[in-house]
């Protein structure tokens, strides 16, 4: 499974390369990662089938993740890719507007792994 991963904060690739060694290793995910909401629509467009999961983060620089979800909402109907929400602030604005706008998941900062693995997986499965 191809998961896109949009955050604005450095670590990130690397953080989810060293969770994920295994999965990734055993070719079980491969993850694409963009820094901002502008770069993810250019990846999606340069990669549209491949990526079957999203995780954004709300709070970006430029377009934040709520406008980004928007647009892929927006963009693909047929088969759209999953989208999570990720953020640090995990109030209930943010959450009823994921909602609302189509999110499949809403996650908070700092991500509990072991729970995130379980989500993937189960989107694997389902």
């Amino acid at each position: 499974m191809k998961i896109l991963v949009v955050d604005d904060e450095a670590d990130v690739k690397v953080l989810f390369e060293q969770r994920f060694r295994k999965e990734i290793r055993n070719g079980e995910f491969v993850f694409a990662f963009a820094n901002s909401g502008e770069d993810a629509l250019t990846y999606l467009n340069n990669h549209e089938h491949e990526v079957v999961l999203i995780l954004s983060d709300i709070n970006m620089p430029g377009m934040s993740g709520l406008e980004l979800l928007q647009k892929i909402k927006q963009m693909y109907s047929v088969p759209p890719p999953v989208v999570m929400m990720i953020t640090a602030y995990g109030d209930e604005e943010n959450y009823n507007r994921s909602v609302s706008l189509g999110a499949d998941d809403f996650l908070t900062k700092p991500l509990d792994f072991t729970l995130l693995k379980d989500k993937l997986k189960k989107q694997v499965h389902d």
